[in-house]
């Protein structure tokens, strides 16, 4: 959006898979700065993710339109940009066009063009841009802004430029996730001594606190309210703990329990040997241990064997269109555990990798998902999922469907057991297999072939060969 005066407003962008608003995490550039084409200038949380968003324009910011912690919706104005030397029109445009050339000048789904990173600098911190007022009809939108002292001390810090009144020093938080953080795990950040530009106070700094003994304030409790020195005054009485149920917190409640509504599932299990298929893979990775191939790619390969076989299983049930949908593609889900909770990145088209690409792709991918570094399309879009809830020591459970897909398979842990083998008693590694199923694509005999496939490829992994 051009405006009459040469400035440019920047919208928040579609971030795409139906996300209609974020949550404002950190500025990455100031009122005065001056920005380049696709430069980073804002990071920001979705329901899915967070993700730093690309500025189309370059030139001077003028206003902010929002403060860290305030959520704002698709389309709305997020960020100012005049012409560079401040004044002349035509040379602003200019400078628009000579960098829009450099870069692509395009906005996909939120993330730009790829250019960004190399213009993308870390800041002391800077002054916020205080709310903007309601517009009223036919009022011009408000394209300046009152500066306002930012960071903004959590509760249980003094003010910044004064000493806090249990004589710590003032704690200087940006991001509302440290906050959150902080607030959760009953770490005062007057406390710390933060360690970003500034002294702000970031993840890091609170998860350092963390893993040092030492006491620390309470979890704030319901109805309380934070004292001069950090604490609480109880209100309520009942002390317990409130967190807020938002973020990606709040999307994977929405999606277990819409499936949990809507899909008539059922769950079936085997018990495995799956002593060669450890075997196999300590093979495969003395031949090659430059490339090693996790026990996860060999259960995801023999799962895309499986899909092949029975395809009626890589689906999903169109409520509306009164009919099942089989995928073409084996866009393969991974449940991944991470410090924002459970998260199901894909792999897409997962049936076309050799088992060595499926290893790099799975390790990548999961690294990227704890690490917050995902885009939401990413996140989105699976059609089969394989859940692998043995490295938490468990030996089966009956999990929720990834809606809308039909089926997720559960690996619980491989653990000695005693086990029958021609006749004699030995001890195996043995695991439990667990099919989740939605009973509307199918019925037992197609489910109990697929769970039974796979446990043979455990048993017997020679058996892939076949159906390579």
């Amino acid at each position: 959006m051009t405006t009459v005066d040469g400035t440019r407003v920047f919208l928040l962008p579609d971030l795409g898979e139906g996300l209609t608003e974020a949550e404002i995490v950190e500025w990455r550039v100031a009122v005065g700065d001056n920005v380049t084409v696709d430069q980073s200038v804002v990071e920001v949380e979705t329901a899915k993710a967070v993700v730093d968003v690309p500025c189309p324009y370059a030139g001077r910011v003028v206003a902010l339109h929002g403060v860290a912690g305030e959520t704002r919706p698709v389309g709305q104005p997020l960020i100012t940009i005049a012409p560079a030397d401040g004044g002349d029109e035509s040379a602003g445009q200019a400078t628009y066009r000579e960098q829009e050339r450099a870069g692509s000048g395009n906005i996909l789904i939120g993330y730009g063009t790829g250019h960004g990173a190399a213009g993308r600098r870390r800041r002391r911190p800077r002054l916020a841009v205080a709310p903007e007022p309601p517009a009223t009809p036919g009022s011009s939108p408000p394209y300046t802004a009152t500066p306002m002292p930012v960071p903004t001390p959590v509760p249980g810090s003094a003010v910044p430029g004064s000493a806090s009144a249990s004589g710590g020093g003032v704690a200087l938080v940006i991001s509302p996730i440290v906050r959150r953080l902080a607030r959760e795990h009953g770490v005062d950040p007057a406390t710390l001594r933060g360690t970003g530009p500034g002294g702000v106070v970031r993840r890091a700094d609170v998860e350092a606190a963390l893993a040092t003994p030492a006491p620390r304030l309470a979890p704030v409790p319901e109805g309380t309210e934070p004292t001069a020195t950090g604490g609480a005054a109880n209100s309520a009485g009942d002390g317990n703990l409130v967190i807020p149920l938002t973020g990606v917190r709040k999307a994977i409640a929405d999606k277990l329990s819409r499936s949990r509504r809507e899909i008539p599932e059922v769950t079936i299990w085997v018990d495995a040997d799956a002593t060669a298929l450890v075997e196999t893979r300590r093979a495969i990775n003395a031949a090659t241990p430059d490339t090693p191939v996790s026990l996860l790619a060999l259960l995801a390969r023999i799962c895309l064997s499986g899909l092949r076989r029975f395809p009626q299983l890589n689906a999903r049930v169109d409520t509306e269109g009164q009919r099942i949908v089989q995928s073409r593609g084996v866009h393969l889900g991974i449940a991944a555990q991470t410090d924002r909770g459970l998260l199901v990145p894909v792999l897409r088209d997962a049936q076309s990798l050799t088992t060595r690409e499926l290893a790099a792709a799975l390790a990548e991918t999961t690294a990227a998902a704890r690490a917050g570094t995902l885009p939401p399309a990413r996140l989105t879009g699976g059609t089969f999922t394989l859940n692998n809830y043995g490295v938490f020591g468990v030996d089966g459970s009956t999990p929720i469907i990834n809606h809308p897909e039909a089926a997720l398979l559960g690996v619980g842990r491989i653990v000695d057991k005693p086990w029958v083998v021609d006749g004699q008693l030995a001890v195996r590694k043995v695991t439990q297999l667990s099919l989740t199923f939605d009973h509307r694509v199918c019925d037992g005999g197609v489910a109990g072939g697929f769970l039974r496939h796979v446990a043979d490829c455990v048993e017997q992994p020679a058996l892939l060969v076949a159906n390579v």
